[in-house]
Formats: C-alpha cells, sequence, structure tokens
C-alpha cells in the first residue's frame, strides 16, 4: 500500500469520565467531536460512524448518527450511522472508518464513540451491560461479564498456584498512570496495601479489580495519505494495520475458557497487515475491564506464555519504563470504562503518545502501539496497530 492510500489520525477530541449527570448523549458528542474537528485544523468530515452500546436501551435514543449530525451541523453533508458491537463498538467503528478510506467511498471519516451509562439506574444497567453475553444461556441466568471473569479467575488462580496479592500490580498500574490524566475518572494512585484490604465485588475480584462504568465521549478524525495536509502531518498517527475476529459467544462452548482465541487472531492478522511484530510494540493498549481481562489480553497476544501473566503484573514489566507498558493513561480500570466508547478513547489515547503529547505518562521516543478493545468476555476482539508519522 502506497502512502498516498494510508490512513492517518488527524485529529482528536474527548471529554472527561464519570457521572456526567448534567450531559446527555447529544452533549457529549457534540463537544468531543467539535474538538476532534478543531484539532484536525477543520477537516470536515465526510462519514460518521458513532460506536455505543447502551443509547438505544439505557438512553431510549437509536439513530444516534443523524442526531450527532444534527448537532454538529452535518446534516446532508456526511453519511452517518451508529456502530454496535457491545463493549467493542469503537474498535470495530475505527476499523470500519478506515475501510471506508481504504474502499475510496470517503477521503476523510470522522469516529466517535459515546456513552451515557447514568441514563440507567444501577439496577437496571447491569442487565443492560449483560447484553453483550449470550442472552438465552448466560444473560437469562443471572450472569454478567464480572461474574463470569470471576469464576475464570478462581480457575485461573487454581490451575497456576500463585499469590492472589500478585494481582495487585495490575490496578496499581492503571491507577498511577491515570493520575496525570486531567480526563480520568478517579485520579489518585493506590497501594498494595489497598488493594489487599478492598472489598470483595465477585469473588474472588474485588472493587479494585473491576473498571467503574462510565460517562463519557471520544472522538477521531481520519484521512488518507493523499489528503493529509503538509500542516497536520507532525500530528498524524497511522493506522498501520487493523482487525476483528470473533470467538464462540457463550463461555460454555468455547475449548478453553481461560485463552482468549479471537484476541490472539485479531492481534496477530493486525500485526502481519502492519508489517510488524510483538518486539515492535512500544506499549500496548489492553482491555481492562477486569484483571482477569488484562491476565488474559497479555497472554492472547504472546507477551506472556500461559499462566504466566501474573508475573509481569509485579515485576515492572507493564509500567511505563517497562519492556511492556500498558493502561498508558489509565485504562479502563481508572480512566473509567465508557462501554462502546472505550475503543474510541484508547485510539486516542495512544495517538497522544505517538505524538510525544502523552505528557507525564509519554514512553520516550514512542514509535508503535497496540490497541486492542473486547466485547462480550473476548467473544469479539477489535485490534489495531499505530504508528508515529515518519
Amino acid at each position: 500500500m502506497s502512502f498516498s492510500d494510508d490512513v492517518f489520525i488527524v485529529g482528536i477530541g474527548q471529554t472527561p469520565l464519570g457521572e456526567l449527570w448534567d450531559l446527555g448523549l447529544r452533549d457529549l458528542g457534540l463537544q468531543a467531536l467539535l474538538a476532534a474537528v478543531e484539532d484536525a485544523q477543520g477537516l470536515a468530515p465526510q462519514a460518521l460512524y458513532v460506536a455505543n452500546m447502551l443509547g438505544a436501551s439505557a438512553s431510549r435514543q437509536a439513530n444516534l448518527g443523524a442526531l450527532i449530525c444534527d448537532q454538529v451541523g452535518l446534516a446532508g453533508q456526511a453519511e452517518a450511522l451508529t456502530v454496535e458491537a457491545a463493549e467493542a463498538s469503537g474498535g470495530v467503528a475505527l476499523q470500519l472508518a478506515a475501510n471506508a478510506i481504504w474502499a475510496g467511498s470517503a477521503d476523510v471519516v470522522a469516529v466517535l464513540g459515546i456513552e451515557k451509562v447514568t441514563d440507567s439506574v444501577s439496577s437496571e444497567l447491569d442487565a443492560l451491560v449483560a447484553q453483550s453475553l449470550d442472552a438465552d444461556f448466560e444473560s437469562e441466568i443471572g450472569m454478567n461479564a464480572n461474574s463470569q471473569a470471576a469464576l475464570l479467575l478462581q480457575r485461573y488462580l487454581h490451575e497456576n498456584a500463585f499469590p492472589r496479592d500478585a494481582l495487585a500490580g495490575i490496578p496499581m498500574i492503571a491507577h498511577a498512570n491515570a493520575v496525570a490524566n486531567p480526563h480520568a475518572m478517579f485520579r489518585r494512585a493506590i497501594s498494595a496495601e489497598a488493594y489487599k484490604k478492598a472489598a470483595l465485588v465477585e469473588p474472588p475480584l474485588n472493587f479494585y479489580d473491576v473498571a467503574p462504568l462510565a460517562d463519557g465521549a471520544a472522538a477521531l478524525i481520519l484521512t488518507r495519505g493523499s489528503r493529509l495536509p503538509s500542516a497536520l502531518r507532525d500530528q498524524a498517527v497511522r493506522l498501520a494495520g487493523s482487525a476483528v475476529a470473533n470467538s464462540r459467544l457463550a463461555l460454555h462452548d468455547r475449548l478453553d475458557p481461560l485463552f482468549f482465541d479471537a484476541a490472539a487472531l485479531s492481534s496477530q492478522r493486525a500485526l502481519e497487515r502492519a508489517g510488524l511484530s510483538l518486539e515492535n510494540l512500544d506499549f500496548f493498549e489492553y482491555s481492562d475491564i477486569t484483571t482477569l481481562h488484562a491476565l488474559l489480553s497479555l497472554e492472547a497476544i504472546g507477551a506472556a506464555p500461559r499462566g504466566q501473566a501474573w508475573k509481569l503484573a509485579s515485576d515492572g514489566s507493564l509500567a511505563l519504563d517497562g519492556s511492556l507498558p500498558v493502561a498508558t493513561m489509565g485504562g479502563n480500570k481508572a480512566r473509567g470504562f465508557a462501554l462502546g466508547a472505550s475503543g474510541v478513547f484508547q485510539a486516542l489515547e495512544a495517538s497522544l503518545q505517538l505524538r510525544g503529547k502523552a505528557g507525564a505518562n509519554q514512553i520516550p521516543n514512542a514509535r508503535v502501539g497496540m490497541v486492542q478493545t473486547l466485547a462480550g468476555n473476548a467473544s469479539l476482539a477489535a485490534t489495531h496497530v499505530l504508528t508515529r508519522f515518519e
């Protein structure tokens, strides 16, 4: 593929994450998308992909493409639609946007991830989020992503026989990195002692093992190399490889529930399409929905042997100055988990790293990053390899 056909992220914008009671879906989307367009120096999108999981159920608002186009003044000027792939909606929307450019149907495309979890009360929200699982055989009997992750972690601990407290490093890294992220939901570091004393949520998962659901929106502006203005080259980030893969939806149908095969396949394909390998990565933005997801994601991409990812949690490998930094701006665990928008936040944060604009969290000389977003306890995985423009 020639430079003229390459896809670049040239604009980024985001809102804070948290319980944003005074802002609705349209308010959040408007803020993030206008910020991204401004960052792209006014480059106007010809198409818009809106990533969302709960709009139609929690907020009683479908047709988000038309809603957002109307709000930002693009009605009649841009094609727009909503992308729903549960928690991985943002990652899938990014691939669809890139495909539109690679296919030649648009030169400038916007991706907007948006979620408003506080539009639903907590007793209803758990059931809504569980819709990403198998409705007939999992969510119907009261299972949700956290309860399944708890069962898997219990089995992981049993098979690999290591101290439970060794996992403290996963959330500790996320919270430490979120301190310098002005948009993060929780900007305070935690200690190993605090982790040890935390209340159990779904045994053996405790309070710090589970990502908090959050309202928020993030947006990206993409364009092709032939349309890349010289004024934007210093902030352009190349989408070098992208892949989406699926596994069996229900956990009980999987040959090995402790191996995220969709995550492994999508990362392998994305790296191959980028012409790169795991050794080329300077950082990895994984889908830390729970500590269990973080562990199995690391093993799926080959960063650790099966049953050994827990060692990376405490040996410094995953810290900002380690061999494979993760959750560099706080991840889902401390930045906040905006469900269908999370993949767009990940790509935005990776873009900041590759621009050299991550502030106190900047990884020195970062050139290659990988972003992976999971849905339905890894029944679907969307992986993107991003590189610095050079």
